[in-house]
């Protein structure tokens, strides 16, 4: 059973498949190994919207990992195919992301997580307690008017 595309305007997919390196004692991926998956995806993500590593540090911004959530649901194996998918659920103060990791064939969901970044001003390092105008901008959205 294919699972339903998630409701985000700004998402990105990559496929990848799972090698020996990635395994534990017990022949499945590592619980490690998700969170370096889940950077491949945020990469691609970021890298479609313009707003790579690199671009948020010539913009003036870190944006380091505040918040890390991961459920697992069901294991990857050695040589399974996977569909890593990262949706931007969250920007006006936080930059959160969902995730998906799904068997690639059968569309099986096998882990849920989301990420919450922040932005963080390189030359003070202040946190912003907004998203900067950069990010907006590379989201095509307006800043909220708060009255």
């Amino acid at each position: 059973m294919r699972r339903q595309a998630l409701s985000s305007r700004w998402w990105a997919e990559s496929e990848l498949e799972v090698q020996f390196y990635d395994l534990d004692p017990m022949h499945i991926v590592w619980h490690g190994n998700y969170i370096k998956y889940l950077e491949i995806v945020r990469c691609e993500l970021l890298n479609k919207i313009g707003y790579n590593y690199e671009t948020m540090k010539e913009s003036g911004f870190a944006w380091p990992v505040i918040d890390l959530q991961v459920r697992y649901i069901n294991p990857a194996r050695f040589a399974q195919r996977l569909t890593l998918r990262a949706d931007i659920v969250e920007w006006e103060s936080r930059l959160k992301i969902n995730y998906l990791i799904s068997d690639a064939a059968t569309g099986q969901r096998l882990t849920r997580a989301s990420t919450t970044q922040v932005a963080v001003e390189i030359g003070s390092g202040e946190m912003c307690f907004a998203s900067p105008a950069i990010l907006l901008q590379k989201l095509g959205v307006e800043p909220c008017v708060r009255l």
